[in-house]
């Protein structure tokens, strides 16, 4: 039987204030939208000026305009560094810009379902700024197309002195926790943000809509309640995450990528903005509102729970939050609205009393576990948080008019109910958010939330009993900080400095030695960058450079991935050193960027760069593009002769690249490169990874557009020297397609590629020979490899990512090994397989996968394969993945 508690509000005695939120919606606008291209000049004042990052303002802020461009062709820069400073809060509220307005399109899919266009976004927020001086609104970034992304700030005006004030308290609360805590006037006067998001997954329309009413609401309310509130609190709204998506009916963005997957490797403008806006906001609470699950459910997740989480902190509200929304929607008796029947599990059209949360609810699938999402991200800046998914699905390409009104109402009351609560707790709950940076500057041990320690954490009751050895948290051992050497020790300079831009465009507090420093009998060169995890986001540096747990044995089956780790996977060498409560890792000063410029020596004739990182294979191909004669040396160095030098010169200062002089000798030693056209069979991750990787000539195939291209037409490979594989290529002896590619390789083509589509193609032509097999599908982590081959031995890499992985076996003659796989290290993928509850799977587990071939090449001729069983470009996340992939296709096309 299901026990029910009341929220901790009831439980702790707090009386609600009953702000009334709920009411009315928000009028169309009396605002004209013109026809043509959006307005020049009428974006929000103050954008470029907001410092956006060098990075994000040339992929954010820059053409083209929204529609011009279906396909977007330009993968994302390297992430600049300089944290939520790059995003900048008004000086003063209100803050009412001029927005530059968008023209309405005929196809959007709003109006199949009624919800509000984007077109239709800036003339309703216009309106309502001449309406009342609670409502500010800025455009933080703008979207793959270039649509503007709106945040919108409801609170209670403030001159610049107070706004000042805010701004230093907000400072206060992260960098000094201590003195925060002692702060009377602090505790007394600051006004806590709460953060609502929507429409991160395109074709999940409601949440904004109800945003809009509920800032009409705060907006023109004339009651105590509301005003009280927005004297205390800042309301800010994220009102679509995702207006490309939005428009045009799609769950991704407009490169094709999950932004809601994206807040790690931060690949797609939409995910960068996010966490720009969880930087400068550092929100109390934050919910993000998606769809849709045939009913309402609000987290928290269920098991297993992100282990750099302090959890003890944010459970008790993040499930009272749960249980009051609960209590606020089963009473409001939404006409339409469905619920959950907790005796059978099901869901039913009759009012059962219960929504459906998670952690109550739901014993595995549902986790928390990644920070790829937002809600688990804003978790580690210090939110509770709460992933909302509202109940009822689309029919066809959209929601049907009735069941997106039906969804708006419940987002408004569960909106209401949120901020209401957070409101009654917030005291309380800025104590917490205050005590989580204070352990991650004083380095206090790491305490995971177990059975023997559940009893300790204060609040609600109902969920203490169902902790398990299943449920509980990993324990976590924090380091005292992880370093990235520099010089000798480290396998990529380049790699290891995108990976520090990446750690301080998060918010990371990276620094450098002053002087050597041992460590363990390491002794760490001048200069290597150091992440001390005494600092106040230690939980997110630790999720990004910790390894993770296997945590395959904890649960049956995960929602995401189950491991992410950029320092195991981004090329870089990093080390974990000491524990915790050891004291510093030498003298070291902050850094805001990573590396010093490109440099050539004065005076060399002949010079040369590692190609070993992404960065590197990007200068390469750049060199090579503009006919430069480039030579590769058997160790893994590019050389450039005198001819080449002023090119090389520009390169290294485009790519931040360290040339070093070399002989003549070492040049004509070595084996003349060419640049290389890809064709690829594949999607938005093999494209975007190709084109991060500088090859910018790619010629997308498909196997009917080679057997179009036999018979005369079509996109062929005519202009192609390498055939990128990454899904399937289904070309059958006899056919005209089959002897087109035949033909094709005899005259020095290469098929290289990922999976076992591609090695199902390689091998169709003879290139190599084998059996290749697929783990268990739903199997996703990091495994350690070995390197027994000659083609990756230049730049070795100790680990990979897979999901799933695959592996070659029975390999004929002409196979060559060139990756193994070592033991899985830390992800989900059972033992024996069957994770994805089918027995199929079954002797598919991480035991079958150890030592076998991980990459094999074959060749015939003049005709070359390598063939992966590593996703290495999945997401574009693991960038060592990218440079091998790389390597790979420059050996092919030689």
């Amino acid at each position: 039987m299901l026990v029910r508690a009341r929220s901790l509000a009831a439980l702790t005695g707090a009386a609600l204030t009953g702000v009334a939120l709920a009411a009315g919606s928000l009028a169309a606008p009396a605002v004209a939208q013109p026809s043509g291209a959006p307005v020049d000049g009428s974006t929000v004042a103050g954008v470029a000026a907001a410092g956006l990052g060098r990075g994000l303002e040339a992929d954010v802020l820059a053409e083209p305009t929204a529609g011009e461009q279906d396909h977007p062709a330009d993968p994302p820069e390297p992430l600049s560094p300089g944290g939520g400073a790059d995003l900048h809060l008004p000086a003063s509220y209100p803050h009412q810009p001029e927005l530059r307005a968008f023209p309405p399109n005929d196809a959007d899919a709003t109006e199949r379902n009624g919800t509000v266009s984007h077109a239709d976004l800036a003339p309703r927020l216009t309106r309502l700024m001449e309406r009342s001086d609670r409502v500010s609104t800025q455009v933080v970034g703008r979207s793959t197309e270039g649509r503007d992304l709106y945040l919108v700030t409801v609170t209670a005006p403030e001159r610049r002195a107070e706004t000042a004030r805010q701004t230093a308290w907000r400072e206060e609360i992260k960098e000094r926790p201590g003195r925060a805590a002692r702060d009377r006037d602090l505790r007394a006067g600051y006004k806590a943000p709460i953060w609502v998001s929507a429409n991160i997954h395109g074709d999940e329309w409601e949440g904004t809509d109800a945003a809009l009413r509920i800032i009409k609401r705060l907006a023109t309310a004339d009651d105590d309640a509301t005003r009280h509130l927005l004297e205390q609190h800042r309301i800010v709204f994220s009102l679509t995450l995702n207006p490309d998506g939005r428009t045009n009916a799609t769950r991704s963005t407009s490169l094709g990528l999950d932004a809601n997957r994206d807040m790690i490797t931060l690949a797609t403008p939409e995910a960068r903005s996010y966490v720009r806006t969880a930087q400068a906001v550092q929100p109390l609470f934050t919910a993000d509102f998606h769809g849709y699950t045939d009913v309402l459910q609000v987290e928290p997740a269920g098991p297993p729970h992100g282990e750099n989480y302090e959890y003890d902190l944010f459970l008790p509200h993040s499930y009272a939050i749960a249980r009051q929304v609960e209590d606020d929607v089963v009473a409001a008796g939404i006409d339409g609205n469905t619920y959950y029947d907790p005796g059978s599990g099901a869901v039913v059209g009759r009012n059962t009393g219960f929504i459906k949360i998670p952690y109550r609810d739901t014993p595995s699938g549902w986790d928390d576990y990644p920070p790829v999402f937002t809600a688990q991200y804003a978790s580690l800046h210090g939110a509770v948080t709460s992933t909302v998914e509202l109940p009822l699905g689309p029919t066809g390409r959209t929601t049907t008019r009735a069941d997106a009104a039906v969804n708006t109402e419940v987002a408004v009351t569960t909106m209401a109910s949120m901020i209401d609560y957070v409101h009654t707790n917030s005291d309380a709950m800025l104590g917490d958010q205050i005590e989580l940076f204070r352990r991650g500057v004083a380095g206090a041990p790491k305490t995971a939330l177990t059975a023997e320690n559940i009893d300790e954490v204060p609040g609600p009751d109902e969920w203490k009993r169902l902790w398990d050895t299943a449920d509980d948290q990993v324990a976590v051992r924090l380091p005292r900080a992880y370093v990235l050497p520099v010089g000798s020790g480290q396998r990529s300079a380049s790699d290891a400095e995108d990976l520090v831009d990446a750690l301080l465009f998060h918010g990371i507090e990276v620094g450098r030695l002053v002087g050597p420093s041992q460590v363990g009998g390491t002794t760490y060169p001048a200069g290597s960058y150091v992440v001390d995890l005494h600092q106040p986001l230690r939980g997110l540096a630790a999720s990004l450079l910790a390894l993770g747990s296997d945590i395959s044995a904890k649960v049956p089956a995960m929602y995401d991935i189950s491991a992410w780790s950029p320092a195991y996977l981004w090329g870089a060498t990093v080390d974990r050193v000491g524990t915790t409560t050891d004291g510093p890792i030498g003298r070291t000063v902050p850094v805001r960027g990573a590396g010093p410029g490109g440099s050539v020596p004065p005076g060399a004739r002949y010079a040369a760069f590692d190609v070993a990182g992404v960065r590197d294979h990007r200068a390469l191909n750049d060199l090579l593009e503009q006919d430069v004669a480039v030579r590769l040396t058997s160790d893994g160095r590019a050389v450039v002769g005198p001819r080449g030098l002023q090119a090389a010169r520009d390169a290294a200062d485009r790519y931040r690249l360290g040339l070093v002089a070399v002989s003549r000798a070492e040049y004509a030693g070595a084996e003349r490169a060419e640049e290389v056209t890809v064709a690829y069979a594949g999607n938005q991750d093999d494209r975007l990874s190709l084109l991060a990787l500088g090859f910018d000539d790619l010629v997308p195939v498909s196997a009917a557009g080679i057997e179009e291209a036999a018979a005369g037409g079509g996109a062929g490979l005519d202009d192609a020297d390498v055939l990128w594989v990454g899904s399937s290529l289904d070309l059958p002896p006899g056919s005209a397609g089959h002897a087109y590619v035949r033909s094709w390789l005899r005259d020095g083509g290469a098929i290289v590629g990922s999976g076992a589509g591609a090695f199902a193609a390689a091998e169709a032509f003879g290139l190599v020979s084998g059996r290749a097999v697929t783990g268990d599908p739903a199997g996703n982590g990091i495994i350690s490899t070995g390197t027994p081959g000659e083609v990756l031995d230049d730049h070795a890499q100790d680990h990979g990512f897979l999901y799933p992985a695959v592996w070659f076996t029975d390999l004929g003659a002409g196979t060559a090994t060139e990756l193994t796989y070592g033991r899985f290290l830390a992800g989900h993928w059972p033992r024996s397989g069957g994770g994805d509850g089918h027995a199929a799977s079954a002797g598919r587990g991480q035991d079958a996968a150890i030592g076998q071939a991980a990459a094999v090449s074959g060749k015939i001729g003049q005709a070359r394969a390598f063939v992966f069983g590593t996703s290495v470009f999945f997401r574009t996340h693991p960038r060592g993945g990218l440079s091998q992939a790389a390597t790979a296709i420059h050996w092919a096309a030689l």
